[in-house]
């Protein structure tokens, strides 16, 4: 019995989690605090009894709360796939898998319902799920939307030994692979009764595609052709998705629902005297009394010296802000220990929270077609006074997560320091001149050269600093 759960990926809608991963995610719980792995493990704990030999595959952004009957219980038992199914709005279907059940199996919308998958559509549009018939009706209070249409979407799924060991034998049988294997589009939509091989052909939400990856796709499906999906409907359940810069501020500082159930705090872990931090949420960190920070923001493994005040909105993770600081409100800023050039630096990355990371252009020739704070970066290399020529692109990429803007610097405090002057003459409409040897890099180079040692090490000795500073108080 196995829990497979994805920690990695690049993690490009929420920067602050890309160097150590999704999983390690800081929660607002604990001393000290816990991550998304306590939780997940948490949430699981009575799955293995319920399962038979095979894995539980799940993703390390969200999380899955829901209610069932004292003597029921949620059974991994039965051949091929099993997925969990949460009632969800037909918008929230667009961005996740949605299962079309078949009509044949009357539901009785109890809290749990065991049921079969005609077939799963990965990120349809609206009109997709009606002509296939995923769209349900509102038929009971039970349902935690409040919509009077509905669909089932995903979250976890099992699979069971013998169909993971023929997925095996498939990957020694090709060897290693060359292109991205999406574990719930690739998988899950090869199943099902009513499953076709189109999907194979569609790349829409392929992150790089690769001359190979329809070929192999297609091995899938062939591999998988016939292999049931079933269903556990959780009727009074919620999902909830952390994996973007917006859903981390919501769940974290608005979600009333979420902090209710969960038990989340504004202060976890923390030495911060300001009882006015309501509407925020500060985690592992330490702050001046004199400190403010406005509602909706986040800021977390960070230092915060006297008077610093943080705007409404924003995400400061692992900084070290130097007295009298002020960051804008609606930013992501964020400092990454790197290895360049055979020495410690700091890097401090920072994003307008509503900013596209993901998005490319062609070449830098199109490089107008990115925004950055809503400017062009033409615009923004002119408050630096630096010219387009001396822009670099890194991995082969033309996107803002490839972007080298970003200094390097020796130490973590003043790398904050020259980041919030770029990013304060972008927002102002002035000039910040930087030292002409300054190096710079990009967000997809600071991952490449993260010193792991060094962030760890820093967060030890805020561990440390924090335990004696809440001892003496």
């Amino acid at each position: 019995r196995i829990v497979l759960i994805h920690a990695g990926g690049f993690s490009q809608r929420l920067p602050s989690a890309s160097a150590l991963g999704k999983i390690f995610m800081a929660l607002p719980l604990g001393e000290p605090i816990y991550q998304m792995l306590e939780l997940k493990l948490a949430m699981y704990v009575d799955f293995p009894s319920q399962m038979k030999p095979g894995i539980l595959v799940t993703c390390a952004d969200d999380i899955e709360l829901y209610s069932i009957g004292k003597e029921e219980r949620v059974r991994f038992d039965k051949p091929g796939f099993t997925a969990l199914a949460h009632p969800s709005s037909l918008s929230v279907g667009t961005t996740h898998g949605v299962f079309v059940l078949d009509p044949r199996e009357k539901c009785s919308y109890l809290e749990m319902e065991n049921t079969s998958c005609l077939c799963f559509l990965h990120k349809p549009s609206i009109s997709e799920m009606r002509d296939s018939g995923a769209v349900c009706k509102q038929q009971s209070g039970l349902f935690t939307v409040s919509d009077s249409e509905f669909v089932y979407t995903d979250s976890t799924y099992y699979v069971d030994f013998d169909t993971a060991e023929s997925l095996l034998n498939l990957l020694n049988e090709l060897g290693p692979l060359s292109c991205e294997i999406d574990a719930y589009g690739d998988f899950l939509q090869a199943l099902g009764p009513k499953a076709t091989v189109e999907y194979t052909n569609n790349t829409t939400n392929v992150t790089k595609e690769e001359s190979n990856l329809v070929e192999i796709r297609q091995k899938i499906f062939h591999l998988l052709r016939g292999t049931p999906l079933n269903v556990i409907l959780l009727n009074n359940s919620k999902f909830y998705h952390v994996g973007t810069t917006s859903e981390y501020l919501f769940h974290l500082t608005e979600d009333e629902v979420l902090r209710t159930e969960l038990g989340l705090l504004s202060s976890a872990f923390s030495v911060n005297m300001n009882e006015d931090s309501s509407g925020s949420c500060i985690m592992y960190s330490i702050l001046d009394p004199s400190c403010s920070v406005g509602a909706g923001s986040v800021v977390e493994y960070s230092r915060l010296g006297a008077g610093v005040s943080v705007g409404g909105g924003s995400i400061v993770s692992s900084c070290w802000i130097g007295p009298g600081e002020s960051v804008p409100a609606g930013v992501f800023m964020h400092s990454v220990c790197v290895n360049h050039q055979e020495q410690t630096g700091f890097v401090t990355v920072f994003f307008g929270i509503k900013d596209n990371l993901k998005h490319s252009v062609h070449a830098p020739a199109c490089m107008e077609e990115l925004k950055f704070f809503g400017f062009t970066l033409s615009k923004c290399l002119s408050f630096w006074e630096m010219d387009n020529e001396s822009l670099r692109f890194s991995g082969g990429s033309c996107s803002l997560w490839n972007v080298c803007m970003f200094p390097v610097c020796c130490d973590q405090r003043s790398s904050f320091s020259v980041s919030l002057k770029m990013l304060q003459a972008i927002l102002g409409g002035s000039t910040s001149l930087l030292p002409k040897n300054t190096k710079f890099m990009a967000m997809q180079e600071c991952l490449e050269s993260k010193n792991l040692d060094e962030m760890l090490e820093l967060r030890r000795r805020l561990h440390d600093d924090i335990t004696q500073m809440k001892l003496n108080i």
